[in-house]
């Protein structure tokens, strides 16, 4: 087993470090609150289990392995895919750290892999978790994974809004809105999002376009995800999902061709693997 890593500072009250590890895994570091999404670790070549007897094979390597992650809080899951949540995530991990997740999602972590704090949330529902005085409410969003007709082709997928907030110096609270879209599509559901969120600091967009046999397009392309960051209007977006698998098949050049064309381009920060990029309100 490699050495432990030395232990990160914590970053300064009312900044949120987003590291990207590939796929749509982030570490999400608050204070002293750390999320992990949508735990991807198989590494450049192994196959991920996309359902229905489709496979892929990772053309990438995530820029941590499960042994060198910090204690976690929480998992935030949009759905049981392969690319999401893969084997070496399932073996890894610990499974008394509370995970935020559908309810489909919940039945099959909970029942066949172990895990014993597993929350499945309906649409708008909510779940707080807490790390000494730092807290971030999940609350799932909209998603839809597929158009209606081939809905049952895929597993339900929710986006997640993570309100994080702890005390502030002189009293009251820092506070930061993160939006994580989840593999979905750019669907009329979305739009109930800037109603309850007029204020979103930081949107993580699923991108890709990932497209299954017959040419379906399952998750944003170029043209989507800035769609949707026009929709949402947050203050930073952060594209993730977009190499990692041949199914992808929207790049990362197109959405960033497609924001400069919109005027989007001073919105998006990209964040390379293994790169931590901070975000506050000020």
């Amino acid at each position: 087993m490699p050495a432990p890593h030395p232990p990160r500072p914590r970053p300064v009250p009312g900044h949120l470090e987003l590291t990207f590890v590939g796929t749509a895994t982030v570490l999400l570091r608050w204070g002293g609150l750390t999320l992990l999404t949508d735990p991807n670790f198989l590494h450049r070549g192994q196959r991920a289990w996309l359902g229905r007897g489709l496979v892929s094979r990772r053309l990438t390597d995530p820029a941590l392995r499960v042994d060198e992650l910090p204690p976690l809080d929480g998992i935030v899951l949009s759905h049981l895919h392969g690319d999401h949540f893969d084997r070496v995530a399932r073996r890894g991990l610990d499974r008394s750290v509370p995970v935020v997740t559908t309810p489909h999602a919940q039945r099959r972590l909970a029942g066949l892999h172990g895990f014993r704090d597993v929350t499945g949330l309906r649409t708008w529902d909510a779940r707080v978790l807490r790390s000494g005085a730092d807290e971030v409410r999940v609350t799932a969003a909209p998603g839809r994974h597929a158009p209606r007709a081939l809905g049952r082709l895929l597993p339900p997928v929710m986006g997640s809004v993570l309100e994080f907030s702890s005390p502030a110096e002189g009293g009251g609270r820092h506070r930061l809105t993160v939006h994580v879209t989840g593999d979905t599509l750019a669907v009329p559901e979305l739009r109930e999002l800037p109603r309850r969120y007029p204020e979103v600091d930081v949107a993580v967009l699923h991108l890709g376009g990932t497209t299954l046999p017959g040419g379906i397009v399952v998750t944003m392309d170029a043209v989507q995800g800035a769609d949707v960051l026009e929709l949402v209007a947050p203050r930073a977006a952060v594209p993730v999902h977009f190499d990692d698998y041949p199914v992808f098949r929207s790049p990362l050049s197109d959405f960033r061709a497609e924001t400069e064309r919109r005027g989007l381009a001073d919105v998006v920060r990209y964040v390379a693997r293994g790169e931590t990029a901070t975000f506050s309100r000020s």
